[in-house]
């Protein structure tokens, strides 16, 4: 395999002063989601649950996990299960598909997934804030890479600074060129609040992975 090395012109952002969150598009069950959070920090993948509507899945096709997670405040945040999904991330015409279990998530936020270390290694990723790429290699062994939506990424961090109002805009859920799956109306995503970031503080349950690791996902969080 090719080392993973950056370059400069690995950066397609329009302004090289940032201090960008990574924030990327995926593909899920032939839909293409925007505003997908790339977080090196979380140690759990996470769908939200307005995401996991729009993208019309079955209630039934998760796994039962309802216990509710708490925040250093005491805030509540209702979990509603788990979920294996085959995510295709692409650049071009080469694509890489890995299964992810996303942890369904019911929380205000300004993403539709949170991308947490076990897709990030499952992917083997590198990520460079500095150039707002993340590398990975593919099946064939070249090296992929996926840019991040530097706009994105502002109008997201934008609006988690403003929890006092409601936003409105569409929720970037998008059927790719190729997909021959139907597309809902595009909906209004209010989403009101600030992001959160899950990290565990005391009580914790096993939750199994598809690599066969399992995490101990807290019943208690910290935001």
């Amino acid at each position: 395999m090719p080392p993973i090395i950056f370059k400069d012109d690995d950066f397609h952002g329009h302004d090289h002063q940032q201090d960008d969150p990574m924030v990327i598009t995926v593909e899920i069950k032939n839909y293409a989601v925007k505003k997908v959070l790339v977080d090196q920090g979380s140690y759990v993948d996470i769908l939200y649950w307005a995401t996991y509507q729009k993208l019309q899945l079955l209630d039934t096709a998760m796994v039962p996990y309802d216990e509710p997670i708490y925040g250093f405040s005491g805030e509540q945040v209702s979990t509603h299960g788990y979920i294996d999904l085959y995510t295709v991330f692409r650049e071009g015409t080469q694509t890489k598909t890995i299964p992810i279990r996303f942890l369904i998530v019911d929380a205000p936020t300004s993403y539709n997934v949170l991308l947490g270390r076990p897709s990030l290694n499952t992917l083997g990723a590198v990520v460079s804030i500095p150039h707002l790429a993340m590398k990975f290699p593919s099946p064939s062994g070249d090296i992929l890479t996926v840019h991040c939506d530097q706009r994105l990424a502002r109008e997201c961090y934008m609006a988690s600074l403003r929890p006092q109002l409601p936003i409105q805009q569409t929720n970037h859920i998008k059927r790719p060129p190729d997909s021959d799956i139907a597309l809902s109306s595009e909906d209004l995503d209010p989403r009101v609040g600030r992001d959160v970031r899950l990290e565990p503080v005391e009580e914790t349950s096993p939750l199994e992975l598809p690599n066969g690791h399992s995490i101990n996902l807290g019943t208690v969080f910290e935001f």
